[in-house]
């Protein structure tokens, strides 16, 4: 990328755009579903639970889209050319809380736009802060790094990686299949088809199989830590290798210094995702 190409994506930080969405209940009642919950069903007036901000402010856009599915870049992100997108990771805060069948209003705006080299190309690191508000005032600040991987070389999950801990007394085992990746794509209106179009994920993308939403499994984190009514005050994530549907995977918790270390291992046993969880 020359400098004149650098200057011109970091123009775009400082943009801003917002967007208002009524949090009905009818989203966050097909999560539980898709996720085989056995909770008592959502109801209005209920708080919203963790990360389920999610499913809502969807971008809402015509075709023709990019070739991957997403919105077509050079709105409100950057243009980047024909780079392969992922979500890295998320830091997460939670001043407040959300109700269901409440109206909210998202902000967004680009804090940063990086050019880094990485081993299969340049990647550029776009980090989007989120801050959502409801009835009662802010009540999630959501600070979001997406990178962006040159096209080149083989899909991200031909990378080596480490081992993922064995110590965990909390674990849930998960067997993934298109019917799930199909229902989170819809209820968050993404369009990208690593999650859904299996040609795509292996023959352009170079993936294994279809690619599980990072979100989901952060979601699967924060529900195994055990919420419940203690409220979450924040969580933070980052995406070490992608999960991919051939293969059952594990989420798993464990207690550490007054807050909860989490992680996902994939079907070989490497680490994907590593997070905290933190409770007021």
């Amino acid at each position: 990328m020359t400098e004149a190409e650098d200057a011109n994506l970091r123009q775009w930080i400082g943009r801003t755009e917002t967007a208002t969405d009524w949090l009905g209940t009818e989203r966050a009642l097909a999560l539980q579903a898709a996720l085989d919950r056995t909770e008592p069903p959502l109801r209005e007036g209920d708080w919203l639970p963790p990360l389920r901000h999610w499913l809502y402010f969807w971008t809402i856009v015509p075709r023709p889209l990019g070739r991957d599915g997403h919105p077509a870049l050079g709105g409100f992100l950057p243009p980047v050319g024909t780079a392969r997108r992922m979500w890295a990771g998320s830091r997460v805060q939670f001043p407040g809380r959300l109700r269901l069948g409440e109206e909210a209003r998202r902000t967004s705006t680009i804090l940063d736009v990086r050019l880094k080299a990485g081993r299969t190309g340049r990647l550029i690191f776009v980090t989007v802060r989120h801050e959502i508000s409801g009835a009662q005032g802010l009540a999630v600040i959501d600070e979001q790094d997406i990178v962006y991987r040159e096209e080149k070389g083989t899909g991200a999950s031909d990378r080596g990686g480490e081992a993922a801990p064995t110590d965990a007394p909390f674990v849930e085992r998960i067997i993934p299949d298109s019917t799930l990746l199909f229902r989170y794509s819809a209820l968050t209106f993404n369009g990208h088809r690593i999650h859904y179009d299996r040609d795509y994920a292996v023959n352009v993308e170079g993936y294994r199989g279809l690619v599980v939403h990072g979100p989901l499994l952060a979601t699967l984190m924060v529900d195994l830590a055990g919420v419940g009514d203690r409220q979450l005050t924040h969580f933070e994530f980052r995406g070490h290798r992608p999960v991919i549907d051939i293969n059952p995977f594990t989420v798993c918790a464990v207690a550490r210094d007054g807050a909860r270390a989490l992680w996902v291992a994939d079907g070989d046993g490497l680490l994907a995702m590593k997070g905290s969880a933190e409770f007021a």
